[in-house]
């Protein structure tokens, strides 16, 4: 018995052996390692679990169907490696070692290149249904040095926990781009995030149920920051006091990153304008990490 097991062991890593020596030849190392890598470890996953071949027609059958529902408004395989929180750990690998920066968090399924540049102020809401919400704040490196015209794209849910790329046709709201001024400073016209569900009815969603986790995320908005000279930041401003804050579906969340919305009846703004009826506010300074490695001019 011990024997046949043995032999049985030494036929699998055999193969494993022969497909790793095909791509040893690699000829760009980065790429060489993490193939081998994935290789091992695929291999090793097969092995542990005793993987049979009706299981990985299934997996094959999960991979095809989410294939199929990706195009250019909907990323299923984002959406799947949200899900199984290696969107979080890849983003926790990649952090810089900088005290003192703000965190990072998952860029989601839902983010939009060329979003429409507003001016500071402005309002990126732009029809989308919700309470008004102005979020302000400075956009500071991790000397506490203003970081003046960064970009900055942000994108949020409405109320109905939907974002503009889940509705028909060509609607652009709840999202945009603004730069900082001379002193960092930022602010702008959105609406109050809510909580809602990621998209359910494909196979990340079926992987949800089917594991008996929930698809709901806390309210959010995403913001995308980037200047010459410092790393790219990808992350959100959770509002505080959001049930959902410790079961986020995808593990985005960072206490780091939970803010106080403050609500208002009426009023004055922070800008200046006279608010009528209901409206919030927040205030979030964003710390850039340098890049040292950046390119002047880039």
């Amino acid at each position: 018995m011990n024997s046949a097991h043995e032999n049985a062991a030494e036929r699998e890593q055999a193969i494993t052996d022969e497909v790793l020596a095909a791509f040893s030849a690699t000829a760009d190392p980065r790429l060489r390692a993490i193939v081998r890598s994935l290789i091992g470890h695929l291999h090793a996953f097969a092995r542990e679990v005793r993987l049979t071949e009706g299981e990985w027609e299934a997996g094959i059958d999960f991979l095809t169907r989410a294939g199929h529902v990706t195009d250019d408004r909907r990323q299923e395989f984002v959406l799947l490696s949200d899900v199984l929180g290696l969107s979080t750990l890849t983003a926790a690998l990649d952090a810089p070692d900088a005290p003192g920066a703000t965190e990072a968090t998952v860029l989601g399924p839902f983010f939009v290149d060329g979003a429409p540049e507003i001016p500071l102020g402005g309002d990126l809401a732009q029809g989308a249904p919700g309470t008004p919400c102005h979020v302000s704040g400075r956009v500071r490196s991790t000397d506490g040095s203003p970081v003046g015209g960064a970009l900055l794209d942000v994108w949020g849910a409405d109320e109905d926990g939907l974002y503009d790329v889940q509705y028909p046709g060509e609607r652009c709201a709840g999202r945009g781009r603004l730069r900082t001024d001379a002193d960092g400073g930022y602010r702008f016209w959105t609406v109050l995030p809510t909580p809602y569900p990621i998209p359910h009815d494909g196979p990340a969603g079926d992987l949800l149920t089917a594991c008996g986790r929930g698809p709901m995320r806390p309210a959010h908005l995403h913001f995308k920051a980037t200047a010459r000279g410092f790393r790219t930041l990808i992350t959100h401003l959770f509002v505080a006091g959001d049930p959902h804050l410790a079961r986020d579906a995808v593990f985005g969340v960072r206490d780091s990153l939970v803010v106080e919305a403050a609500h208002h009846d009426d009023g004055t703004a922070p800008d200046g304008s006279r608010r009528r009826g209901a409206w919030t506010s927040m205030a979030f300074d964003l710390v850039l990490a340098p890049d040292h490695g950046s390119v002047p001019g880039r």
